[in-house]
């Protein structure tokens, strides 16, 4: 009879030790969350100068005159449209503009690279609201009366869907480049015995935003993404309900479009064209 007390006491106290091991555990997660979700590069101003000349960027300054990010002028003048993009959660702005070449090499189109809060040389720090109030106030600087066109590459791709909530009527096609359905899913995934989706505070439930949205929509999913897999992009495509257009690269990793460039955007331009 006191050998089983005993056990039973050393099998309450691991479970007490385990548990506390485990609410701290929840705690250290719900506290330290956003290093998890942004990966912020800080430069100096002359630094970002520099980087965005031998990119071939300009500065993109708000009605303020604060820099929000930078823009590339298609050589071709006037412009047939602007593309905004937002990049994924570990790039910046300046080393974004390879989407510019990319995009210019297919089509006369003005391209604006959104930089986030707390990213190069912009203040603040990166947070769900703060990057969706970045976004529209970068998408009200676009000119309006040509097309205006969105490309979200992972995280970014959770900022394009909330523009495309917002803005339904202003925005003629997205291309989401490894994008989600929700960033709890993802989260769920990486971390399956974490109580995620009461823990995450900044969620961006792009499949949510999505619902307002009746434009053209291009997803690409990759079948070796370790950080976003396919599923979770295909979960996003298969919930919209608009005209949609789908490329899937087995053999590429997160944000890798394994086809040639200049093929993939003339691609998704012509979809974006398309009545």
């Amino acid at each position: 009879m006191t050998k089983q007390i005993s056990l039973a006491r050393v099998a309450r106290l691991f479970f007490i030790l385990g548990l506390t091991a485990y609410v701290g555990l929840c705690v250290f997660m719900a506290i330290t969350q956003r290093s998890f979700i942004y990966h912020p590069q800080a430069y100096n101003p002359q630094e970002v100068d520099r980087m965005a000349q031998f990119a071939g960027l300009e500065r993109w300054t708000n009605s303020a005159g604060e820099n929000i990010g930078f823009k590339s002028r298609s050589i071709k003048q006037p412009s047939e449209g602007s593309v905004m993009v937002m990049y994924g959660n570990g790039s910046i702005a300046t080393g974004s503009a390879h989407y510019a070449n990319d995009i210019q090499a297919v089509a006369p189109l003005d391209v604006y690279i959104l930089e986030y809060p707390g990213y190069e040389d912009r203040p603040g720090p990166p947070t769900q609201d703060g990057l969706f109030a970045a976004a529209s106030n970068g998408f009200q600087m676009i000119p309006t009366n040509k097309p205006v066109y969105l490309v979200g590459e992972s995280l970014g791709s959770g900022v394009a869907s909330y523009l495309m909530g917002t803005y339904t009527n202003r925005i003629a096609g997205v291309v989401l480049i490894s994008p989600f359905n929700r960033l709890a899913a993802v989260g769920q995934n990486h971390f399956p015995m974490l109580p995620v989706s009461l823990l995450l505070v900044d969620r961006f439930p792009s499949e949510d935003f999505l619902r307002n949205y009746r434009g053209k929509v291009g997803v690409t999913v990759d079948g070796r993404d370790d950080v976003v897999p396919e599923e979770f992009g295909l979960r996003l495509y298969n919930s919209y309900n608009g005209p949609k257009k789908l490329w899937q690269f087995p053999t590429g990793g997160h944000c890798q479009i394994t086809e040639a460039a200049t093929d993939f955007w003339a691609e998704a331009i012509a979809f974006w064209r398309t009545h």
